[in-house]
């Protein structure tokens, strides 16, 4: 056979098995069960201000299908701020292909672990009421983080002392996985906003100002990244912890948007078509009994009624604006950016 011959055969090929990859490591964020897991390490340790390479090496055991089996494991702090701030900040995990082959981590050489920041009565129900975000967000659009919640049984080391906490949490999956399963590349250089995919980017906006977030910039990529596929530059979303829906003690106001509090919502996005606005803002209301539903499935997990009923009421007053034709074009439409 010639060589020109089987140059489609191997295109073929290699379709096919990156989309097996992608479908095996999807196995992790199927079951939406939360994982049992146990990890120990130092969180002096794992917080020295060291650069994005170094990585602590530890242990993680997990329990699959009534097992307990253990890989090792290789942490580092992540966020600037939340490694200043936190307690138990953010981790980045890698993981070695002979470590996670065979596993229910298969596929997934690097994840971020997003733990509660502070020591409070309320650090699990705000990891659970980003997670929702993240669900949430699912359910809008196509182009999104997978995740998957896990349950805790963290021994930190203190010297020669440990102390153990039970702490709720949950992965998020690499973007290179999403730029598989979309079949495109992540891209890292700047982009205007204008310069990215319209509908999705409305997705975005609308999504953030449901949230109440401000921390966010998708042009220099603060707390997002930029996926490009079908010749399209398309935003992503993630670390949603500052935002008013959480509400969590230590978020910071962005007073320069003329706010006082984070649970007072700001649209931040660009200006666009008018069709754009519509199209979205349609899906979210055509939406809004499935996603309230999925919400209010997660009462029972809180440990404080009050978070959930404070993040279920910004909820429906995120409704009452999209679904009167006079306040979406005021606050919305109206303010949407031009620069």
């Amino acid at each position: 056979m010639k060589k020109q011959a089987l140059l489609p055969i191997i295109f073929l090929i290699s379709i096919i098995t990156s989309a097996q990859n992608v479908l095996k490591s999807d196995a992790l964020y199927a079951d939406q069960t939360p994982m049992e897991i146990k990890l120990s390490y130092s969180n002096k340790e794992v917080n020295k201000n060291t650069n994005d390479t170094t990585f602590i090496k530890t242990s993680m055991e997990f329990l699959h299908e009534g097992k307990w089996a253990s890989i090792d494991v290789r942490l580092r702090a992540r966020g600037n701020f939340r490694r200043a701030e936190c307690y138990f900040p953010p981790i980045k995990m890698k993981i070695k292909k002979d470590q996670y082959k065979g596993t229910i981590f298969d596929g997934n050489k690097t994840m971020k672990l997003v733990l509660p920041c502070k020591l409070e009565a309320e650090n699990n129900d705000n990891i659970l009421q980003e997670f929702i975000a993240y669900k949430i967000y699912e359910n809008i659009s196509p182009y999104h983080f997978k995740t998957k919640r896990v349950n805790i049984d963290f021994t930190e080391q203190r010297g020669k002392k440990t102390k153990n906490f039970q702490l709720k949490g949950f992965l998020i999956e690499d973007d290179k996985r999403i730029a598989k399963r979309h079949e495109g590349r992540v891209f890292e250089r700047f982009v205007h906003p204008m310069g990215m995919d319209h509908t999705t980017s409305v997705h975005v906006a609308l999504f953030q100002f449901l949230l109440g977030n401000t921390d966010f910039s998708t042009a220099y990529q603060h707390n997002g990244k930029l996926l490009y596929s079908d010749k399209k530059i398309i935003p992503l979303p993630y670390d949603f912890d500052m935002s008013g829906w959480v509400n969590p003690s230590y978020a910071t106001v962005n007073t320069t948007l003329g706010i006082k509090s984070v649970q007072d919502r700001v649209y931040r996005g660009f200006k666009r078509e008018q069709q754009y606005f519509d199209q979205v803002r349609k899906q979210f209301i055509d939406k809004k009994p499935e996603l309230m539903e999925m919400v209010a499935s997660f009462e029972s997990q809180f440990s404080e009624p009050k978070e959930f009923q404070n993040m279920f009421d910004f909820m429906n007053d995120f409704y009452e604006v999209i679904e009167s034709d006079s306040m979406f074009d005021k606050i919305i439409v109206s303010k949407a950016r031009t620069k």
